[in-house]
């Protein structure tokens, strides 16, 4: 079967990423041969907060997902089922989601007024509307992440999309996204054959010096950019154990054996591990054309992933100091077009958020009854960016540490959601 979705933008591109600045240098980076033991569990409790991004690119429907409006007009097929949360139902494409609704809250009013794949994601990442300005991961790589951190601090799983190094903004590079291309091991992990020890010291020497009649004369934004790449590469080699792990028979059966399956598990493995932000995508939720059929195949394969990992994270303690944020970059519309699919709708539309600083089991805002506006408590990706940092216990308001710079970490002219605060 052919989708033909009648959306062909850049966000919809397959793109395997070049690794950081070229797969040379992954595979040159000194200390190879040294593993660090995984954080145990006691270490864990005492973490730095951490963010779990869970993406679903494309522009979930949210009647097909938090808002389900059965026996509707615009409701679709699919009816609505109770949740472990007594009065909350979503959709009966989320079964096992809904057993684990009590670590999250549901907002059904957002409205971005955006109907487009590009300028809709970079409002949900930045929480304005327009500028430069740093994603979600970057912020918190930036003011939650630990210096002395082992891996990179903000990291994307995903396997199609852009490789956008501009995440950091005014931040700088060190604050940027690592992105891995699914749950395979980057290439050049380990040192060429040939290459022992002594080898690698020589050639670090000299990479040393060439670094520094590099770094003579040019400007030292440039510089720092480079050296950047360089140190999320030299951190990932250096704990390639993480990378190069295969889950376990065990992990396989509870999450599934697909590729998004094995992206939560590689998201668990890394926010166990201590990296500040990890986002994983899911993709294919563009569905101008049969959107019942491809929810039904889409939401079947992030149901089971998902709830798995939200209730790893709750078992283990880790929701305690863990933001969780469920998102698109808007939802779909309520009217159903004449190839049976839903076109792009930023008007009236769903996020989930639990963990880490957020009430449980909460609904905020609604639409009404046909799901073609917000009736109730409108909010927009500034509001939401405000709810994500205040719940991380960062004060939104305060300007961004960039010296001689007053830029507030949130927009102004938006607030956190009061009522999903812990």
């Amino acid at each position: 079967m052919r989708r033909d979705t009648g959306c062909q933008p850049l966000d919809h591109a397959f793109s395997r990423r070049s690794f950081l600045a070229g797969s040379a240098l992954a595979g040159t980076v000194a200390g190879v041969g040294h593993a660090v033991p995984t954080i145990a569990g006691e270490q864990i409790q005492r973490r730095h907060k951490q963010v779990l991004q869970v993406f679903l690119q494309g522009g979930v429907s949210q009647l097909e997902s938090w808002d389900p409006k059965p026996g509707t007009r615009h409701g679709g097929p699919f009816g609505a089922i109770p949740t472990s949360v007594p009065g909350v139902h979503i959709s009966e494409l989320l079964p096992e989601t809904a057993q684990q609704m009590h670590h999250l809250s549901i907002v059904r009013s957002v409205n971005i007024k955006i109907n487009d794949h590009g300028q809709g994601r970079m409002f949900m990442e930045k929480g304005r509307r327009a500028g430069d300005y740093p994603y979600v991961g970057s912020v918190a790589a930036k003011y939650l992440g630990p210096d002395d951190s082992r891996l990179p601090k903000f990291i994307t799983i995903s396997t199609r999309g852009l490789n956008d190094q501009s995440a950091a903004a005014f931040l700088g590079a060190k604050y940027t996204q690592l992105k891995l291309s699914g749950a395979e091991a980057p290439a050049n992990l380990n040192l060429p054959k040939g290459i022992d020890t002594s080898a690698e010291q020589r050639r670090q020497q000299l990479r040393l010096a060439m670094n520094e009649r590099f770094a003579s004369g040019r400007r030292k934004a440039h510089v720092e950019t480079y050296n950047a790449s360089f140190e999320q590469a030299q951190r990932m080699v250096k704990r390639r154990d993480v990378f190069v792990a295969e889950p376990t028979p065990q992990d396989l059966d509870r999450y599934g054996r697909h590729e998004f399956a094995r992206n939560c598990v590689l998201a668990r493995t890394l926010l166990e591990e201590g990296v500040t932000c990890v986002k994983v995508s899911h993709h294919g939720y563009d569905t101008h054309a049969e959107n019942f059929n491809f929810h039904l195949e889409q939401l079947g394969e992030f149901d089971r992933p998902f709830a798995t990992l939200l209730a790893d994270l709750a078992d283990r303690g880790m929701l305690e100091h863990t933001l969780v944020m469920v998102y698109s970059e808007f939802g779909r519309t309520p009217k159903i077009n004449v190839r049976y699919g839903r076109d792009h709708w930023g008007t009236a539309w769903s996020v989930a958020l639990g963990g880490c600083g957020i009430v449980p089991g909460a609904v905020i805002g609604k639409t009404n009854d046909e799901g073609t506006a917000v009736a109730d408590r409108e909010v927009d990706a500034g509001h939401l960016f405000h709810t994500y940092f205040s719940a991380l216990g960062i004060d939104t308001f305060a300007d961004h540490d960039v010296p001689g710079r007053s830029i507030p970490i949130g927009d102004p002219a938006a607030a956190p959601i009061k009522e999903l605060l812990a």
